[in-house]
């Protein structure tokens, strides 16, 4: 293990172990962590980095081992506890309530009477001091990822954290936003806090850590000066044999239209406005890419043309390879489905549109099958079992079998079964948002294979990601939302990570439908 000169232990875990019956999720796990570094933990899904953390922040228990913090063995039962020991852990879904503030969220919870006014001071003495920019009255349903994400790490660090674990920080920020928590993050490391990163953004944890740390299946391989080591090296120490870190992108073939979107607008229940007159066309053979901050209409827009939800007004037509057009809007997903057009969407929240939690793998595959059973009293349970297989296979799913139910898979592993099984229904259309949220950098490369396949056959992509890089790497071309509208249609090959993210946050639409560049 990798010590760094004059640097003092923050938190030392020795022979940690953590089963879930016949699952070992962490195998005597030796780690430390120093005052004054940002350490990034590397590791696939199902590599343990989670659940460890889980245990440094009170959520878990472990079953062997110690936790030694500041140089004095702990005993943590409660994220309680770990607040009481200075740990805090921002997780990447956030735990706020919307209809209260930035201080209320901030102070919910604490012991004692409650000073709000007091309270707010020194908040923002800690915001000042690390250079955060939040407004404490402003209300959490008003806010944007980024803000919602400085809350919670104000809140940390206002209950006395000195060390701190991020899970996926940058998850859903543009590369401006990324810049400043990062520069946030270094404030802290100058003032002494020890801060654990969770990401699979290798170009972040090579621009943002000091020392990178790697567990594989659940154990501790070894840890390097971020300085010392490459993408590459992090990569092959993760997966235990070479990847090739390259995706391919093979010139659209034989491309068609396939779906046109014109004049597109979509309110909400509230009569918000969520989309605001899209139009664009999507061609067989390549794909779209659809970039834009978190809730800008990325969900909207997949969910109009996969026909679960409502559209105020604007067309939505499906072309066939004859020519032949069919329009979307009015009818049915089963209807679409029906028609001969396949329109596969794999959705944001995994367990709460895309899969069923209680249910294992077979079963949630047969939710795509059991109308094409030979009678209407008995469905084909050994097709889809075949399928759950092939699937866990050929992404290396980690699971017990195949009757696990998924909830209790991690949520990596339950986004494979997901873009699988949408996959495997052999679309013409194939919708997918978010499609490697969560996945290790081997397993997201086996999702672009798949997406490249897919695109070789003739099948028209519409790729929402986060990542700006992978759009950049993947697609042919992007459309970019802003506030539910178009801000413009850029080619993937000349686009610029910066000029998308300034494009993301400020329309620049100059026309009806947006600007292509």
């Amino acid at each position: 293990m990798i010590k760094l000169e004059k640097k003092e232990i923050a938190v030392s875990l020795r022979g940690i172990t953590k089963k879930f019956g016949k699952v070992v999720a962490n195998n005597d796990v030796n780690l430390d962590v120093y005052k004054g570094e940002i350490l990034s933990l590397l590791g696939e899904n199902g590599s343990g980095k989670t659940t460890l953390m889980n245990m440094l922040s009170g959520i878990y228990f472990p079953d062997e081992g110690q936790i030694i913090v500041n140089g004095k063995e702990a005993v943590i039962k409660s994220p309680r506890d770990a607040f009481e020991l200075g740990i805090g852990m921002v997780h990447q879904h956030f735990k706020l309530i919307d209809v209260f503030t930035a201080t209320q969220n901030i102070i919910l919870g604490l012991d004692g009477k409650l000073n709000i006014k007091g309270a707010k001071k020194e908040i923002q003495r800690i915001c000042d001091k690390y250079g955060f920019d939040i407004n404490l009255d402003k209300k959490i349903y008003d806010m944007s990822v980024s803000e919602k994400q400085t809350v919670e790490i104000v809140k940390v660090l206002y209950r006395g954290a000195n060390i701190l674990v991020l899970d996926e920080p940058t998850a859903v920020l543009t590369p401006q936003e990324t810049e400043k928590l990062f520069k946030v993050m270094r404030n802290m490391k100058s003032d002494g806090k020890s801060i654990i990163i969770i990401t699979h953004k290798l170009h972040e944890v090579e621009a943002i850590s000091d020392r990178v740390a790697v567990l594989r299946q659940g154990e501790y391989i070894d840890d390097m000066i971020t300085s010392e080591t490459n993408a590459q090296e992090m990569t092959d120490m993760m997966v235990g044999h070479a990847v090739t870190l390259n995706i391919d992108r093979p010139e659209p073939k034989n491309s068609n239209k396939r779906i046109e979107v014109k004049n597109l607008t979509v309110l909400d229940e509230e009569g918000v406005t969520k989309l605001k007159d899209v139009s664009f066309e999507v061609n067989s053979g390549e794909v779209l890419g659809i970039a834009g901050i978190s809730g800008c209409g990325q969900k909207e827009l997949l969910k109009a043309i996969a026909g679960l939800e409502k559209v105020e007004s604007g067309s939505i037509t499906y072309i066939h390879k004859d020519g032949r057009t069919e329009e979307l809007l009015g009818l049915k997903p089963r209807q679409i489905s029906e028609l001969g057009v396949k329109l596969s969407f794999v959705p944001e929240d995994r367990l709460g549109m895309g899969l069923v939690g209680n249910m294992n793998l077979a079963d949630n595959m047969m939710l795509r099958s059991y109308r094409k059973g030979k009678s209407r009293f008995f469905t084909d349970k050994k097709t889809p079992r075949t399928l759950a297989e092939n699937i866990v296979e050929k992404l290396q799913v980690v699971t017990p079998s195949i009757d696990t139910p998924v909830r209790k898979l991690s949520g990596g592993n339950v986004q494979k079964i997901l873009v699988g099984r949408e996959i495997a229904s052999g679309p013409k259309v194939l919708m997918t948002a978010y499609a490697v949220r969560g996945l290790d950098i081997n397993s997201s490369y086996t999702i672009y294979d798949l997406i490249n396949k897919q695109k070789e056959k003739g099948t028209a992509v519409i790729f929402v990601g986060e990542d700006l890089d992978v759009l950049i790497e993947l697609c042919d071309r992007i459309l970019v939302l802003c506030d539910g509208e178009v801000s413009g249609i850029v080619e993937g090959r000349n686009a610029d990570k910066n000029e998308l993210g300034m494009m993301m946050t400020s329309n620049h639409n100059t026309s009806k439908g947006g600007v292509t560049v």
